[in-house]
């Protein structure tokens, strides 16, 4: 008691701050403490099938001998666990069908066109064989190329034929595609050659044909970009015949040092010119032997180089004139304006030849490529393949979709 007679009354100590809610006892709130995670359910599901037993995607199919695979045993009563039932899910509102652009594409496919499969397999077999001394030269399966400018889109692409997979053969055909000179002023190059199958240097002469002719171009490209722009066919026509025949030149010189007859250095030639400038909507196109040019306008396959003949130039054209280029061949020259919608073809004979003398296949590609947007390059590759009785060589083409 103090002095007045009152109680003495002794402070308390302040009352403990609440605990945080999800923070046990004798841990501060700073603590982050969440709690422990929910065992995960028992399995009861059916497991995955073991590889070894065959199957679509088992050994089997690779003709691996393996021993065969040991089935689990039934688990022991005691091992078992009860199934405890579990509350029925909540239902879950339906959601509208996507419609995003993004959306996965169905994977393409390799098929045959007609009721009859063709001889060979579609996939390659043995790979070619090969020098150590000379992996250089190694020619791969496939090749694929595409480009993108203000007018139109560029697809490429050059396979092994049929034939040449089976039996272990380097492709013969050969692809190149360039880009020579900046801004506007540039120009692409598409370059494509294939050789006789039966020849033993048509691989050799037309990767040295389109490079040489390549080469040319590049050195060129100035006054060709004028000469297009400017609508000069006659000295476009003259310009690219002599280099043309230079080319061939180079082949015969070529298979003189060889000891082989010219038919067996030699291969048909296509090019193709096509301006980066968006306000030029000129396609040029020039070679000699075999290969092919076609259009798809109006969903309506035009073959603008009919075999056997020689077009009689038209409005938009320059006609072919005779060259020395190849025994028997024509130099094939055209200048052509671009509509909004073409499709420009421009093939090897391995492509050539069933594109002219099988209406399904021209069905299936302008089914194909009438779509709103040109094809990706896979799609594109599945689209070149597609495959006829009858026709196995390499086969090697350049499409341009005009906007």
């Amino acid at each position: 008691m103090n002095a007045s007679g009152a109680p003495d009354v002794l402070p308390q100590p302040p009352p403990p701050p609440p605990a945080a809610e999800g923070v046990p006892p004798g841990v501060s709130a700073g603590e982050r403490y969440g709690p422990a995670p929910a065992a995960a359910p028992p399995w009861h599901g059916t497991q995955p099938p073991d590889p070894r037993t065959g199957g679509a995607t088992g050994y089997a199919l690779g003709g691996v001998d393996v021993p065969p695979a040991r089935r689990a045993q039934a688990p022991r009563p005691e091992d078992r666990t009860e199934e405890v039932p579990q509350p029925a899910p909540a239902p879950v509102p339906a959601r509208a069908p996507a419609t995003d652009d993004a959306a996965p594409q169905p994977r393409p496919e390799v098929h045959h066109l007609g009721d009859r499969a063709p001889t060979y397999a579609a996939e390659p077999g043995p790979l070619p064989p090969a020098d150590p001394a000379a992996l250089g030269a190694l020619v791969p399966d496939t090749v694929l190329e595409g480009a993108r400018y203000g007018g139109y889109t560029l697809r490429a692409a050059s396979l092994r034929g049929d034939s040449a997979r089976y039996r272990g053969e380097t492709r013969r055909d050969f692809l190149l595609t360039a880009r020579f000179g900046t801004g506007d002023d540039a120009l692409v190059l598409v370059a494509l050659a294939g050789g006789d199958r039966a020849a033993p240097g048509a691989a050799e002469a037309a990767a040295e044909l389109c490079r040489t002719v390549a080469a040319a171009v590049g050195r060129s490209q100035g006054r060709l970009a004028d000469d297009i722009r400017a609508g000069r066919r006659d000295a476009l026509r003259s310009g690219l015949q002599r280099l043309t025949d230079r080319g061939y030149g180079r082949l015969r010189a070529r298979a003189a040092e060889l000891g082989l007859a010219e038919e067996e250095y030699t291969a048909g030639l296509r090019g193709l010119l096509l301006p980066v400038d968006p306000e030029c909507r000129t396609r040029v196109s020039f070679g000699a032997g075999a290969g092919g040019l076609f259009r798809l306008r109006s969903g309506q396959w035009q073959d603008l180089e009919p075999a056997g003949t020689v077009p009689p130039p038209a409005a938009d054209t320059a006609g072919p004139a005779d060259t020395a280029g190849e025994p028997g061949g024509v130099f094939r020259f055209r200048a052509s304006v671009a509509g909004p919608g073409d499709v420009l073809l421009l093939c090897s004979g391995g492509l050539a030849e069933p594109m002219r003398e099988e209406a399904a296949l021209q069905a299936e590609l302008a089914a194909r490529w009438s779509a709103p947007e040109p094809p990706g390059l896979a799609a594109f590759l599945a689209d070149i393949q597609l495959r006829l009785k009858g026709y196995a060589d390499d086969r090697t083409a350049a499409a341009v979709w005009e906007v």
